[in-house]
């Protein structure tokens, strides 16, 4: 997963002050931008991106999901703060996870069943 900066970015420099590896670029205008070729996530200098953990908006640097699913969750989570100012991101989870288990046993015993009924 990436990190991008939004349209809610205030320009206040911080995400560029701590990011490990110098992904965050300023544009000839003025903008923020990260290059995801120097882009780490943090990983192996934090436990969570800076870039994300320092916002003071906390929507001007969001993570940019690499599937459908993880996309319109991180959507879903992020609209939900915004209207309760809490975070739902652990139930929806939890939901996502025991409802895949369960599809997949559920698959997996009709893949027995059929096996047995060939054999």
């Amino acid at each position: 997963m990436s990190y991008k900066i939004t349209s809610q970015c205030i320009s206040c420099d911080r995400c560029r002050s701590v990011c490990p590896t110098g992904a965050i670029k300023i544009t000839t205008d003025g903008h923020y931008w990260i290059d995801s070729n120097l882009c780490t996530n943090c990983v192996g200098a934090y436990s969570v991106s800076q870039c994300l953990a320092y916002c003071p908006t906390q929507d001007g640097c969001i993570p940019v999901p690499t599937d459908y699913w993880e996309w319109w969750f991180a959507t879903h989570d992020r609209l939900i703060d915004k209207l309760t100012g809490t975070s739902q991101t652990d139930y929806w989870k939890r939901w996502f996870n025991l409802y895949s288990q369960k599809l997949s046993e559920q698959l997996s015993k009709r893949k027995q069943k059929v096996v047995s009924v060939e054999a």
